[in-house]
């Protein structure tokens, strides 16, 4: 058995420059990014900060515009960071998401969006996404579930079919997919109660996509968490 890789975000280095293409390899990157951005609230005061964990080229910010936030992104890709600060982001930095460079209760809003699944220990990422979201604060993450489904749809359809908007292949390692009901318990256990859904794209606009006639496509929230799921919940 081949061993766990510790690095496979650093692999977005070589595709920084397709963060944008509406028919590249990230693009439901950006779709499943405006999704997420409909479980944040507005922002309340007017200092208040999000980050975004994992924020590659930065397809978060679009869709924040007039929600009040200063965005902070973090990265180990570098070349994606440069790309990010093109988009809007107030502050950015290279750090792994077990050891992020911020203080106790630093945002009001922390958000992990497609990175748990290309991570060692998602959930020691998740504790620490809990450490710096400040009490009352919303926490959103969106991931791969654990499952054969999930493994027969993320890696041997999607990165396989010749489709546009295919990952590359090897993009993802099904060994490191999330278990939900610990990602529960970890959120839980850290002060947020998580409640998920799941995130499939829309059939009509799909088909859309694939035909050439459409660049964007919505992702629509189903009950069934088997697949793509979100998260979202309040800090205690």
């Amino acid at each position: 058995m081949q061993p766990l890789r510790s690095d496979l975000i650093t692999d977005y280095d070589h595709l920084a420059d397709t963060w944008w293409d509406p028919r590249g390899p990230l693009a439901p990157l950006g779709w499943i990014a405006r999704a997420r951005a409909e479980f944040v609230p507005a922002a309340v005061h007017e200092n208040a900060r999000l980050l975004d964990i994992a924020c590659g080229g930065g397809l978060f910010a679009p869709p924040l515009a007039g929600k009040g936030y200063r965005l902070a992104g973090v990265d180990l890709s570098q070349l994606s960071l440069r790309e990010a600060g093109r988009h809007g982001y107030h502050a950015l930095a290279r750090a792994d998401l077990t050891r992020l460079p911020f203080a106790d209760h630093s945002f009001d809003v922390v958000t992990a969006g497609q990175c748990l699944e290309h991570v060692p220990d998602p959930y020691a990422a998740v504790a620490e996404a809990c450490r710096v979201l400040r009490p009352g604060g919303t926490l959103i993450v969106d991931t791969i579930a654990d499952t054969r489904l999930a493994r027969l749809v993320a890696v041997t359809l999607a990165e396989n079919l010749p489709l546009p908007g295919r990952p590359a292949r090897g993009t993802h390692d099904h060994r490191l997919f999330v278990n939900r009901p610990r990602l529960l318990r970890t959120a839980r256990s850290h002060g947020v109660e998580l409640e998920l859904l799941g995130l499939r794209p829309h059939l009509r606009e799909g088909l859309g996509y694939l035909a050439g006639r459409r660049e964007q496509v919505r992702m629509v929230p189903v009950k069934a968490t088997g697949v793509l799921f979100l998260g979202v919940g309040r800090k205690r």
